[in-house]
């Protein structure tokens, strides 16, 4: 019986071997079909955009020149810690809310988006270098895959996933949140090309000082506007300026210090300006255009109640004068404040800064200029006076400021480019047009930042100090040089004094970044509606 069986069943009649071709035909086209089925479904999955978090803000509208909505990188839940980078300063962790986090979707569509993998899952691994946002300057931050969440909405100043254009997402491991690694410095890093810089135009702000107004004194180039700082190792957001106006709200800013911090005041002020739409609803309250001389200078914002202003005090100390035997003589008053301290002293944020003039030969000599109490150094070391300087400085901030109300700065020593001799002796910058690329022609870092360091450390009060020495090192082409008004006023005149400015900076210019890292900073270790993220 079992070989009958087997006989019939491999046994077929004449009639039915046209049918088995038949079937081995079809067989054979749909295991092809599936083949190629299966082939497109893989090619499908591997081309489509992973799933990613991009965090937005939610904190008001987007300003004329924003970064992104308000607010760029606050807050979200993890369950990672960061602390501060200093160990002298205190701040809490941030605990946000899951609404302040949009995701886009898998398949969703995503236009000229360009993904770069090198990463492993468990890390915080994207971060957006992309300029734009439907359309507008920014950079947002992207972190990491997640397998939960369906679609986002576009409201309240979130971006939907079909809007979001021209990112650049780059998966690299060594890249990071930059207000929340505390190994990230952000004052450490390079400057690369930015098409999307200046933050306003070219001659558009008229309340910057004539000295630093370089296309409105006839140069020529325009290079040295388009250039944007990146740190090693993280990505930071752009200054939003609708954002720092409406945290600002209702409270002062004031810098401190000598003509280069007038420099990065201006800045600001140009910044924030155009972010208005009514710029007659921004003015000095003095009615002044001219910020040269020693005083305190305020620019209000009207439509949101705060001032940023500027207190001329180049040593941040007291200059006086001794009555010797010989007659009075000007002196530098180590062991006491500067009598402006009572327009400051209770500002919402402070940045401090003093250095340049510490270089002129006056101070730098330190013969019978000097002094303490009723004595009259005949010779102290330069370095040493700064430091004894500082000392009395960060002895008035530990007493007098309330650091639950007032956040302190200092922004550091803005480096020099003079080829040839010092600024009264010949020395030029002229026709710099590109920033230091090689890092051998970098000068030392400056002694004084690190006495400086060192008192800070010492302090009780937190203090931010924006290290932006190396910064400014490369910025060789960022100088007035001959684009000053006394420049060309010397020349009609044949003069001798043709000096070039290779200390200050043209605006739009470097310390337009330099402000970028203090809107940065704030959000970082910022108090009151610096922390606000609703």
């Amino acid at each position: 019986m079992h070989v009958l069986f087997s006989a019939k069943r491999v046994a077929f009649s004449e009639s039915f071997l046209p049918h088995r071709r038949r079937i081995f035909t079809w067989f054979s086209l749909s295991t092809l079909v599936s083949l190629v089925l299966l082939s497109l479904f893989l090619l499908s999955n591997s081309l489509r955009v992973p799933k990613v978090l991009v965090f937005v803000p939610k904190f008001g509208a987007v300003g004329a020149n924003s970064s992104v909505g308000p607010c760029p990188l606050f807050p979200f839940n993890t369950s990672h810690s960061f602390s501060n980078e200093n160990d002298t300063f205190d701040t809490s962790k941030s605990n946000g809310s899951e609404s302040s986090v949009k995701r886009i979707e898998e398949g969703s569509v995503v236009e000229n988006l360009h993904v770069v993998n090198n990463v492993s899952d468990e890390n915080i691994k994207s971060v957006t270098e992309g300029r734009g946002l439907v359309n507008s300057s920014f950079s947002s931050i992207l972190l990491s895959e997640s397998n939960h969440g369906k679609q986002s909405k576009h409201e309240g100043g979130f971006v939907g996933e079909k809007s979001l254009k021209n990112v650049t997402v780059t998966h690299n491991e060594k890249m990071h949140v930059g207000l929340y690694d505390e190994k990230c410095d952000i004052f450490d890093g390079k400057w690369v090309r930015d098409g999307s810089k200046p933050y306003y135009p070219l001659g558009s702000c008229r309340l910057i000082d004539r000295d630093f107004n370089c296309h409105r004194n006839g140069r020529p180039d325009a290079e040295y506007v388009k250039w944007r700082w990146q740190p090693n190792g993280c990505i930071i957001p752009s200054l939003n300026a609708t954002d720092f106006l409406e945290r600002l709200r209702g409270q002062r800013l004031v810098f401190v210090g000598d003509s280069l911090n007038r420099n990065m005041w201006e800045s600001l002020v140009c910044i924030l300006r155009q972010s208005i739409n009514k710029k007659k609803r921004v003015f000095e309250i003095s009615g002044r255009r001219e910020f040269k001389k020693k005083g305190v200078y305020a620019f209000r914002f009207e439509d949101y109640n705060c001032s940023v202003d500027f207190v001329v005090s180049p040593f941040i100390v007291q200059e006086s004068t001794f009555k010797g035997k010989n007659g009075s003589f000007e002196t530098l008053r180590l062991d006491l404040m500067d009598r402006t301290t009572a327009r400051y002293w209770d500002a919402n944020i402070i940045v401090f800064n003093t250095g340049h003039w510490w270089t002129h030969d006056k101070t730098s000599k330190g013969e019978d200029y000097y002094q303490e109490g009723n004595h009259v150094y005949q010779r102290l070391e330069v370095l040493d006076a700064y430091t004894r300087a500082l000392t009395t400085w960060a002895k008035w901030v530990d007493q007098k400021i309330n650091a639950n109300q007032t956040q302190v700065f200092f922004r550091g020593f803005s480096l020099t480019h003079f080829w040839g001799g010092q600024w009264n002796s010949g020395g030029q910058c002229h026709k710099e047009t590109e920033p230091i690329f090689n890092e051998a022609y970098l000068q030392r870092y400056p002694s004084k930042m690190l006495a400086l360091e060192h008192v800070i450390q010492q302090m009780k009060t937190p203090v931010v100090y924006m290290n932006i020495s190396r910064l400014t090192d490369y910025r060789k082409d960022g100088h007035p040089s001959v684009y000053r008004t006394g420049y060309k006023a010397s020349m009609k005149q044949n003069t001798a004094a043709l000096f070039e400015d290779c200390s200050h900076w043209c605006l739009p210019g470097v310390p337009d970044t330099w402000n970028e890292l203090l809107y940065v900073s704030l959000l970082k270790y910022g108090k009151g509606t610096w922390k606000k993220t609703n």
